[in-house]
């Protein structure tokens, strides 16, 4: 009687954690699509949208409902199952998991197959995020502040490299020099940059921490079964 007091109690603390969470995405999900031209306008500022692959971002705002939804269904049917040993509840309950557990392997094969694409889609960001340095960093308040915002928390500089900042009107109107978050650690003015760029900066801490995030995507993978 014991155990099972203790497995009830674990069902509807976590299924109440994931029920909570999943108040939070949806909210957040529905945010983006209420407020879609703010964040629009936000990313507009990173790299400005020549063309249409920028603008299909926002449609993470649906995808953030629907996991923002299935986790509140989850983590309802969780609780009131574990509270009122509801068998029926229960049973929706594990075949929605089962589901998720098929879609989520599903979800890693598709990865797995279009990344390519999503390489494809990256270039093209850095390709539109360098042309806007090289434009306005310099002489665009907004661009420029959140540059260097975005350089000074991750210690990079430039999307890849110094050398993104070449011809724009920062360089042209310092001297041919490169902004001073490139060389941290010096009042000298920044003429040669040893500091890597934010985007290599990125993928290197995701390809270092690939077996951490394999290990928790396969301990939430045991979790629901």
């Amino acid at each position: 009687m014991g155990c099972f007091g203790f497995l009830k109690a674990a069902m509807f603390v976590f299924n109440g954690i994931i029920f909570l969470a999943g108040a939070a995405i949806l909210g957040v999900g529905i945010w983006v699509k209420v407020d879609s031209s703010s964040i629009f306008s936000f990313l507009g500022k990173i790299a400005p949208a020549e063309n249409a692959e920028l603008s299909q971002v926002l449609n993470v705002g649906y995808l953030l409902i629907a996991l923002g939804g299935l986790l509140v269904i989850i983590g309802f049917l969780g609780c009131c199952g574990a509270i009122k040993e509801s068998k029926c509840m229960l049973l929706l309950f594990f075949l929605i998991i089962l589901l998720v557990f098929i879609a989520e392997i599903a979800g890693a094969v598709v990865i797995l197959v279009f990344r390519p694409l999503l390489d494809e889609l990256v270039v093209k960001f850095g390709t539109a995020a360098v042309k806007s340095i090289k434009k306005d960093y310099g002489e665009n308040s907004d661009i420029t502040g959140l540059w260097n915002t975005t350089m000074s928390t991750l210690h990079c500089c430039g999307f890849y490299n110094s050398s993104d900042f070449t011809d724009s009107p920062y360089y042209k109107n310092h001297g041919s020099h490169f902004p001073p978050q490139c060389c941290a650690g010096t009042d000298e003015p920044c003429t040669q940059s040893t500091i890597t760029g934010c985007f290599p900066k990125i993928k290197d801490l995701i390809d270092s921490n690939t077996v951490v995030i394999v290990g928790v995507a396969l301990g939430i993978a045991v979790l629901e079964v």
